[in-house]
């Protein structure tokens, strides 16, 4: 076994590591539809979430596009009120818990082993069951919008009295499948957490692992807190519904806006569970391809854990128009202007990264240019909605909208496409079509912008969002947005065709396909071995 030498700068480790001889005589993948179904290797599960999210994706982009035909132009053409509404619930529900999250766990099931030197995951049998959980919880969701009365249509909040008495019969169906969400996450950041403090190779300490694993490990402590808060205010909403509770009902003695608080507890540390794998993904690309060590790599560790804590002072910003007293707005206010700092931080170090680099510009590359710049734009307008008397204007307006989408498309779904083509070679075996992904790029760039930027200016002029109708005056910048959501997800057509051509063969790909990558994930060969170091990696 060779040995790992690791440089210390006085900033972040640099791995300088020759190839490791891997075992793999003995170690051969089962075949057949045992190996997916019974499997308890982590890169099989990693490639499982990650093609499961995929199709979420299309699924509730598909619902976007039934909501973006709807609002090409004034007027009720394709679609009742109601099923618009169920769409609108669906499309958030899916996209938030059924594509963003299960991606992340897909890159932390593949990933975190190899960069840590473990051989699995710490629990691989939860592993298989934290993930075979998923698709039935998502059937459960689905198989609601064929129910009588349909699927859930009180948006994917689920605010009372919306959730409780005006809801369908099939909300039963909705509680049920958000649980099963719920265990699944728990047992996936169980596992992370163990891994990560007990499976790490010899000589990896806490301040030499990589950023992406030091952001899934907080990420996985956000899980395991608010998870069961969001399990909680479901439990009530289904009591209230079902066996005639009044937790939420002011007729009974509850109080509605209860549940909002309760939620949004839940909710803002949510936001950053769908971010913060994100800062890692982003910080591993950016170093690889500036050829030059992370900036600030401890200052970066430090933000990623003043986000997640100051994540659980924010909650209320969602609820500004509640009627909150003015020392509780005067606090959220502060509080969610002084959690732009830690992640104006990354930002900094990020460029600082950048500045004076060797840069090239292969697709990894420029869909993580492309986050810095998009997710900055999102993270301005979320300080714009942090003021309070500014937010009583863009409240539920398109405004929101087009803000929460800058975050979590070209920020989320950019750095996981970015993760993707990162790794793909390290996954496959072989190299990407490049051409072709950088016209996935910028078609996905192009688009994305013409459907979400001119949604502010929607807010802004007043348009109420999760309507089916709307007033003359906004018809002609709807039409535009329409146009951009439709060659947005046309555009994704072409990162199937990427992904499948990777798969199906191509120029072979070398154990370090980037010249600039660092880490234990490039000793390896391409496509990393069924079985990963059997004798541990040793870092010095």
């Amino acid at each position: 076994m060779s040995e790992i030498e690791l440089k210390d700068t006085a900033e972040q480790p640099i791995l300088d590591v020759p190839a490791i001889k891997i075992h793999t005589d003995h170690h051969s993948a089962p075949q057949g539809y045992k190996r997916w179904l019974f499997s308890t290797n982590h890169k099989d599960i990693g490639t499982l979430y990650l093609w499961f999210s995929l199709t979420m994706f299309f699924i509730g982009g598909a619902m976007a596009m039934i909501i973006r035909a709807e609002l090409f132009q004034p007027g009720l053409q394709l679609i009742e009120p109601n099923f618009f509404n169920q769409m609108t619930t669906s499309h958030g529900l899916i996209m938030v818990f059924g594509a963003v999250m299960p991606a992340f766990v897909g890159l932390a099931n593949w990933m975190l082993p190899l960069m840590i030197g473990a051989p699995d995951m710490a629990l691989p049998r939860m592993n298989n069951w934290s993930f075979w959980i998923l698709p039935f919880a998502f059937s459960l969701l689905l198989l609601s919008l064929f129910t009588e009365g349909g699927g859930p249509n009180f948006g994917w909040t689920f605010y009372p009295p919306l959730s409780t008495q005006y809801s369908p019969d099939s909300t039963a169906m909705f509680v049920f499948s958000i649980h099963l969400m719920g265990i699944s996450s728990i047992m996936g950041a169980i596992n992370v957490i163990v891994t990560i403090f007990n499976m790490r190779a010899p000589g990896m300490t806490l301040m030499k692992m990589p950023m992406f694993v030091w952001t899934w490990l907080i990420t996985a402590f956000l899980l395991i807190a608010v998870m069961p808060v969001l399990a909680g205010a479901v439990t009530m909403i289904l009591t209230d519904k079902y066996f005639g509770t009044s937790f939420f009902d002011a007729a009974g003695g509850g109080d509605p806006v209860l549940f909002q608080h309760i939620f949004w507890f839940f909710g803002h540390p949510e936001v950053y569970i769908m971010i913060l794998p994100s800062f890692g993904i982003i910080s591993a690309i950016i170093p690889t391809f500036a050829r030059k060590p992370l900036f600030g790599y401890h200052s970066m560790v430090y933000a990623t854990v003043s986000i997640a804590i100051l994540s659980f002072t924010v909650w209320a910003h969602h609820m500004f128009t509640v009627g909150l007293p003015l020392a509780a707005e005067l606090f959220f206010m502060y509080c969610t202007m002084l959690i732009s700092v830690p992640t104006g931080v990354k930002i900094f170090n990020w460029i600082a990264t950048l500045w004076r680099g060797s840069i090239t510009f292969e697709v990894p590359m420029l869909f993580s240019l492309a986050f810095i710049v998009l997710f900055t734009i999102g993270g301005f307008s979320g300080l714009m909605l942090a003021i309070t008397p500014a937010d009583f204007q863009y409240h539920d307006t398109y405004f929101v909208v087009a803000h929460f989408h800058y975050v979590l498309v070209t920020g989320a779904v950019f750095s996981i496409m970015a993760a993707a083509y990162y790794w793909l070679p390290k996954w496959t075996g072989f190299m990407f079509n490049e051409k072709l992904g950088q016209w996935h790029f910028w078609c996905s760039l192009i688009s994305v912008n013409l459907l979400f930027f001119p949604m502010h200016f929607l807010g802004l002029a007043g348009m109420p969002r999760r309507i089916p109708d709307y007033a003359l005056q906004f018809a002609d910048i709807n039409k535009i947005v329409s146009i951009g959501g439709f060659l947005f997800g046309l555009s994704q057509l072409i990162f199937v065709a990427v992904v499948i051509m990777a798969i199906r063969g191509g120029k072979k790909a070398p154990a370090k396909p980037w010249e600039g990558a660092e880490g234990l994930e490039w000793t390896v060969p391409s496509p990393a071995p069924y079985h990963t170091f059997d004798t541990p990696p040793e870092v010095k």
